[in-house]
Parts: structure tokens; sequence; C-alpha cells
């Protein structure tokens, strides 16, 4: 029992070191960890400098270039009108659009030139006193003769009575050739106010026209936008001959047009700080300009070297943007823009053929921090 006493402690300590020993050469190898590799990937452009011509987008409604309302310069019956005498009827150049009863107006001018006939009579007569006065004075007569004797008097109140007879025939044919009533330019019945068999009164609306074969609409313009385009606000000079495509839906088909800018409205609208440009159209073989006709329109801008292209992303707010040195080192460079469209801007200056800009893969840009860039499969 005693010796049993003393070999067992021996026994536990002896397998307590073996188990301890099992769990050291059994213990796994922890291998050191690798460095967590810090340098961001970005995606970059490689600038270069283009040619590009700087248009610019507007849009109007589509106006004729003439339109007036014509009234019955003479009163009386209506006794003809334009077969197209409807809303949207056609008309060409000097058509007669309306004809007025002229009888009455004919009598006038019977009136006025019996009126010159007689006044010639008179006229006539009173220069054959006149010439008698005067033979009869110079064998009778002695002294100084009065203007009353030589009948100077008479004499000029027969050629006013005959310009007056005149006057009267020409205010006749005048009142005369208004009872026509022709198309000043072709065009279209807008609307009309009267009909045939109407009896019609002096400055009595008759109908509203407007011309067909041009037409013209305004297109707003930002001020900080016409250094693109080559406008002359001198309207006294002549203005160069801008280019405009117009387009428009009709009918379900994407129509153009060919116009061109003619002047400016010489005002820059107080509400909206924008400057309107007319354009002008021809009507051709082509789709109608039709009044009233909603156009998106493109304007020919100036044409300008070494301009380069960034998309939105690589440059802020700020106008800063982020350039990939040749040793893959950040630095961040303020442009000067020169224009901000849809989806890209325009930069003239700050740039370098060649030079790589950032546009995604850093979220906290330090200046000459290490970057790689990402390779593009």
């Amino acid at each position: 029992m005693r010796q049993l006493k003393i070999i067992l402690p021996i026994i536990l300590l002896a397998l307590g070191g073996a188990g301890a020993y099992a769990l050291i050469a059994t213990k796994p190898v922890l291998e050191p960890e690798k460095p967590i590799d810090t340098i961001p990937v970005v995606s970059v452009i490689t600038v270069q400098p283009e040619t590009m011509q700087l248009n610019m987008s507007s849009q109007g409604v589509i106006k004729p270039r003439h339109e007036m309302e014509l009234s019955a310069e003479v009163s009386g019956k209506v006794l003809y009108l334009h077969p197209n005498f409807v809303t949207g009827g056609f008309f060409n150049h000097d058509e007669v659009l309306v004809r007025i009863d002229s009888r009455d107006y004919d009598a006038a001018i019977v009136q006025a030139q019996a009126q010159i006939a007689e006044a010639k009579r008179l006229l006539a007569t009173e220069q054959a006193q006149a010439e008698q006065a005067k033979t009869e004075w110079q064998a009778l007569g002695k002294g100084q003769p009065s203007a009353l004797a030589m009948r100077e008097p008479q004499l000029a109140e027969a050629h006013a009575k005959l310009k007056a007879a005149e006057s009267a025939l020409m205010l006749a044919n005048n009142r005369r050739s208004r009872c026509e009533i022709h198309a000043p330019f072709a065009g279209r019945f807008a609307s009309k106010a009267v009909s045939l068999g109407q009896i019609i009164q002096t400055g009595e609306k008759i109908a509203r026209i407007y011309s067909t074969n041009e037409a013209e609409v305004r297109l707003p313009v930002a001020l900080e936008q016409l250094a693109f385009l080559d406008i002359n606000l001198n309207e006294k000079s002549k203005q160069n001959p801008v280019k405009v495509t117009l387009i428009a839906q009709l009918a379900g088909i994407a129509q153009t047009w060919q116009a061109r800018i003619v002047r400016t409205e010489g005002m820059v609208d107080e509400n909206t700080g924008v400057l309107y440009l007319i354009a002008q159209a021809q009507q051709k073989d082509q789709a109608p300009l039709l009044n009233g006709l909603f156009v998106l329109a493109t304007i020919q801008g100036k044409t300008l070297n070494n301009i380069f292209t960034l998309p939105q992303q690589a440059i802020n707010a700020a106008h800063t943007v982020l350039i990939v040195d040749k040793d893959q080192h950040l630095h961040s460079r303020q442009l000067e823009v020169l224009r901000t469209e849809d989806n890209r801007v325009l930069i003239q200056q700050g740039l370098q053929a060649g030079e790589r800009i950032i546009t995604a893969g850093i979220d906290l840009p330090i200046e000459g921090m290490m970057v790689q860039v990402e390779n593009k499969k």
C-alpha cells in the first residue's frame, strides 16, 4: 500500500507531462500575415485635343413671316370671294380675294371725268378772255393794268378748279381700285369674317391671312452662350448667315428644315435674361412648316481648336480634376470650364495631350498619393 502511494503520483506526473508535450508538439503553426495592399485602383481616360464645332440647342414655335388682318377700305356688297375663302384655304400672290360691288364707284369716276371736262372748258374760256383783255389794253389802255383787268384771278381760279377735278378723279379711281382686294403674298386664310352677298362697311374686318413661303421662329439663347455663336449684335451691320437646323415630329415622322439667323430682337428679356434670335426658313418641296408647330433647333456655332472633352464624373463642382502622372502619383488641378453640356464638359485650357484623368475609384484623394491604374481588358 505504501508503494502504491509513491508510484501513483509518479504515474500521474508522467501522464501529465506526456499530455503537455503532445499539446506543444501538435499546436498549429501561425504564419505571419501578409501586408494589406492599400494602393487604390482607379479608372482613367487619356485626353487628346480635338477640333469641334460648338453648336447650340434651342427651341421655339413656328410663326409666319407675314401675318395681317384684311379690312374693307370701301363699303358695299360682297360680290365675289376667293374659291378657297375658308379657314386654312390657300391663295397665291396677287390673286383677288374679295370683290365689292363697284357700280357706285364707277359712277363717281364718270362724274369726276365730267368735272374735268367742264374745268378744262372753263380754263380755255378764261385763257381766251385773258388774251383778249391783254390785247385790248395794249390797244386802248394807259399805264399799268390791274390784275383784275387782265383776268388773272379768274384764270387762277380756272386752273385750281381743273386741279380739283383731276384730284377728284384720282380719288374716285383709288376708291374703285379698293373694291378688289388682292393677296399681298402667297399664303393661307387663318380666319374669315364675311360671306358672299354681305354688305360691309369701311374698316370692317374681312379675314386674317398669313404667308406660307417663309416662316420664322424665335430662338432663346442665354447671354453667356453668345460667345459660341458668330452673331453680330450690331443691328446696323450685315448679319452673318448662321445656319440653323429645325427638327419636329410631323405625322409621326421626324422632319428637318434648314433655316438661318436673320436678326436678333435687339433686347434682353427682362424676365428670363435671354436674347431671342430670329431664324427664317424657306418653304420648299418638303413637309410644311405649320403655323404654331413646336420645333427643336440646332444653331451652328463657332469652330474651336484644342478642345478637351471630359465626362461629367471626371470633374467636381469646383472644376477640379485628378491627374495620374507617369510615376502613378495623383495630383489635383483646377481647370477653366469652357462649356458644360448634358453628358460632357468642354475644356480649352489647363490640360495637355496624353494626360490621364481619373474618372472613378477614389473617394478621398490626397495630393501625391500612389494609385494603381485599372487594366482594361
